[in-house]
Protein backbone atom coordinates (compact mmCIF):
# COMPACT_ATOMS: atom_id res chain seq x y z
CA UNK A 1 0.00 0.00 0.00
CA UNK A 2 0.97 3.63 -0.85
CA UNK A 3 1.22 5.57 1.94
CA UNK A 4 1.29 9.80 0.69
CA UNK A 5 2.86 11.89 2.98
CA UNK A 6 2.83 15.65 2.70
CA UNK A 7 6.14 17.52 3.13
CA UNK A 8 6.12 20.90 2.82
CA UNK A 9 9.29 22.83 1.14
CA UNK A 10 11.39 25.46 3.37
CA UNK A 11 12.00 27.42 -0.30
CA UNK A 12 8.58 28.08 -0.87
CA UNK A 13 7.59 28.74 2.50
CA UNK A 14 10.30 31.55 2.48
CA UNK A 15 9.06 32.85 -0.98
CA UNK A 16 5.38 32.66 0.30
CA UNK A 17 6.78 34.82 3.43
CA UNK A 18 8.19 37.32 1.21
CA UNK A 19 5.37 37.15 -1.47
CA UNK A 20 3.08 38.28 1.94
CA UNK A 21 5.51 40.78 3.10
CA UNK A 22 5.72 42.15 -0.20
CA UNK A 23 2.18 42.36 -0.54
CA UNK A 24 1.58 44.17 2.55
CA UNK A 25 3.95 46.48 1.63
CA UNK A 26 2.53 47.21 -1.82
CA UNK A 27 -0.56 47.59 0.23
CA UNK A 28 1.46 50.40 2.14
CA UNK A 29 3.67 51.78 -0.58
CA UNK A 30 3.74 50.65 -4.22
CA UNK A 31 7.38 51.90 -5.38
CA UNK A 32 8.74 50.09 -2.23
CA UNK A 33 7.13 46.40 -3.27
CA UNK A 34 8.75 47.03 -6.59
CA UNK A 35 11.90 47.50 -5.41
CA UNK A 36 11.57 44.40 -2.77
CA UNK A 37 10.54 42.45 -5.84
CA UNK A 38 13.80 42.97 -7.48
CA UNK A 39 15.82 42.75 -4.31
CA UNK A 40 14.10 39.08 -3.70
CA UNK A 41 14.96 38.16 -7.66
CA UNK A 42 18.38 39.27 -6.99
CA UNK A 43 18.61 37.29 -3.76
CA UNK A 44 16.90 34.36 -4.72
CA UNK A 45 19.90 34.12 -7.33
CA UNK A 46 22.81 35.31 -5.59
CA UNK A 47 21.99 33.13 -2.25
CA UNK A 48 24.54 30.53 -1.29
CA UNK A 49 23.00 29.59 1.91
CA UNK A 50 20.15 28.11 -0.10
CA UNK A 51 22.19 26.46 -2.59
CA UNK A 52 24.28 24.73 0.30
CA UNK A 53 21.16 23.85 1.89
CA UNK A 54 20.25 22.27 -1.22
CA UNK A 55 23.01 20.45 -1.52
CA UNK A 56 22.98 19.23 1.65
CA UNK A 57 19.71 17.91 1.52
CA UNK A 58 20.80 15.88 -1.60
CA UNK A 59 24.14 14.44 -0.27
CA UNK A 60 22.07 12.96 1.96
CA UNK A 61 19.81 11.11 -0.28
CA UNK A 62 21.80 7.96 -1.76
CA UNK A 63 21.66 6.72 -4.80
CA UNK A 64 19.67 3.57 -3.94
CA UNK A 65 16.66 5.68 -2.22
CA UNK A 66 16.16 7.77 -5.37
CA UNK A 67 16.34 4.88 -7.09
CA UNK A 68 13.83 3.00 -4.72
CA UNK A 69 11.65 6.12 -4.85
CA UNK A 70 11.16 5.93 -8.25
CA UNK A 71 9.33 2.59 -8.62
CA UNK A 72 6.59 5.12 -7.58
CA UNK A 73 5.89 6.03 -10.68
CA UNK A 74 5.18 2.63 -11.77
CA UNK A 75 2.13 1.46 -11.30
CA UNK A 76 1.47 -1.63 -9.03
CA UNK A 77 0.14 -3.82 -12.10
CA UNK A 78 2.67 -3.00 -14.31
CA UNK A 79 4.95 -3.35 -11.82
CA UNK A 80 3.66 -6.97 -11.47
CA UNK A 81 3.64 -7.94 -15.08
CA UNK A 82 7.42 -6.73 -15.58
CA UNK A 83 8.07 -8.81 -12.24
CA UNK A 84 6.34 -12.26 -13.72
CA UNK A 85 8.18 -11.22 -17.20
CA UNK A 86 11.21 -10.85 -15.08
CA UNK A 87 11.50 -14.11 -13.12
CA UNK A 88 9.75 -16.82 -16.20
CA UNK A 89 12.64 -15.31 -18.15
CA UNK A 90 15.25 -15.82 -15.36
CA UNK A 91 13.50 -19.10 -14.66
CA UNK A 92 13.65 -19.88 -18.60
CA UNK A 93 17.67 -18.76 -18.89
CA UNK A 94 18.40 -20.72 -15.74
CA UNK A 95 17.01 -24.09 -16.97
CA UNK A 96 18.17 -23.54 -20.01
CA UNK A 97 21.75 -23.25 -18.99
CA UNK A 98 21.51 -26.33 -16.47
CA UNK A 99 20.55 -28.60 -19.39
CA UNK A 100 23.15 -27.32 -21.58
CA UNK A 101 25.28 -28.15 -18.85
CA UNK A 102 24.28 -31.78 -18.63
CA UNK A 103 24.66 -32.06 -22.68
CA UNK A 104 27.82 -31.11 -22.66
CA UNK A 105 29.00 -33.35 -19.84
CA UNK A 106 27.06 -36.38 -21.53
CA UNK A 107 29.10 -35.87 -24.62
CA UNK A 108 31.97 -35.03 -23.56
CA UNK A 109 31.85 -38.38 -20.97
CA UNK A 110 30.79 -40.13 -24.32
CA UNK A 111 33.51 -38.79 -25.81
CA UNK A 112 36.14 -40.11 -23.92
CA UNK A 113 34.82 -43.16 -22.87
CA UNK A 114 33.72 -44.13 -26.35
CA UNK A 115 35.78 -42.06 -29.13
CA UNK A 116 39.44 -42.29 -27.35
CA UNK A 117 39.22 -46.37 -26.98
CA UNK A 118 38.40 -46.32 -30.71
CA UNK A 119 41.20 -43.69 -31.50
CA UNK A 120 43.73 -45.81 -29.62
CA UNK A 121 42.79 -49.09 -31.83
CA UNK A 122 43.18 -46.92 -34.78
CA UNK A 123 46.46 -46.02 -34.07
CA UNK A 124 47.24 -49.63 -33.03
CA UNK A 125 46.02 -51.22 -36.46
CA UNK A 126 47.73 -48.43 -38.30
CA UNK A 127 51.17 -49.42 -36.10
CA UNK A 128 50.48 -52.90 -36.93
CA UNK A 129 49.95 -52.37 -40.82
CA UNK A 130 53.31 -50.40 -41.11
CA UNK A 131 55.22 -53.05 -39.30
CA UNK A 132 53.79 -55.59 -41.57
CA UNK A 133 54.70 -53.32 -44.66
CA UNK A 134 58.31 -53.41 -43.17
CA UNK A 135 58.79 -56.21 -42.71
CA UNK A 136 57.39 -57.47 -45.82
CA UNK A 137 59.95 -54.80 -47.51
CA UNK A 138 62.80 -56.66 -45.54
CA UNK A 139 61.96 -59.91 -47.08
CA UNK A 140 62.32 -59.12 -50.53
CA UNK A 141 65.15 -57.56 -49.90
CA UNK A 142 66.51 -60.33 -48.88
CA UNK A 143 65.29 -62.50 -51.51
CA UNK A 144 66.47 -59.67 -54.03
CA UNK A 145 69.96 -60.14 -52.79
CA UNK A 146 69.74 -63.91 -52.45
CA UNK A 147 68.80 -64.62 -56.00
CA UNK A 148 71.62 -65.95 -58.37
CA UNK A 149 73.24 -63.34 -60.44
CA UNK A 150 72.66 -64.35 -64.60
CA UNK A 151 75.53 -65.21 -66.73
CA UNK A 152 74.48 -63.08 -69.90
CA UNK A 153 73.39 -59.78 -70.47
CA UNK A 154 70.27 -60.65 -72.35
CA UNK A 155 68.54 -62.75 -69.69
CA UNK A 156 69.70 -59.98 -67.20
CA UNK A 157 67.38 -57.66 -69.30
CA UNK A 158 64.87 -59.29 -69.48
CA UNK A 159 64.85 -60.78 -66.12
CA UNK A 160 65.51 -57.47 -64.63
CA UNK A 161 61.91 -56.26 -66.67
CA UNK A 162 59.58 -59.38 -65.32
CA UNK A 163 61.17 -58.92 -61.81
CA UNK A 164 60.79 -55.68 -59.52
CA UNK A 165 63.80 -53.77 -58.94
CA UNK A 166 65.09 -52.74 -55.51
CA UNK A 167 62.64 -51.39 -52.87
CA UNK A 168 59.61 -49.68 -54.03
CA UNK A 169 56.99 -47.27 -52.30
CA UNK A 170 53.69 -47.96 -52.08
CA UNK A 171 51.60 -47.00 -55.61
CA UNK A 172 54.34 -46.50 -57.49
Amino acid sequence: MVRLEEVPDEEILRQQQKSDAAAAAAAADDDDWEEEQDSDAESDFSDQSDVSERGLALKQETLWERISALRDIIPPSTRRSIASTFNTTTSYAFTGSLLAGKLVWVVTTSALLVGLPFALAVEDESRIAAQEKEIMAQQQGAQHMMAPATPTQGQGQVQQAGAPQGLRPPGF
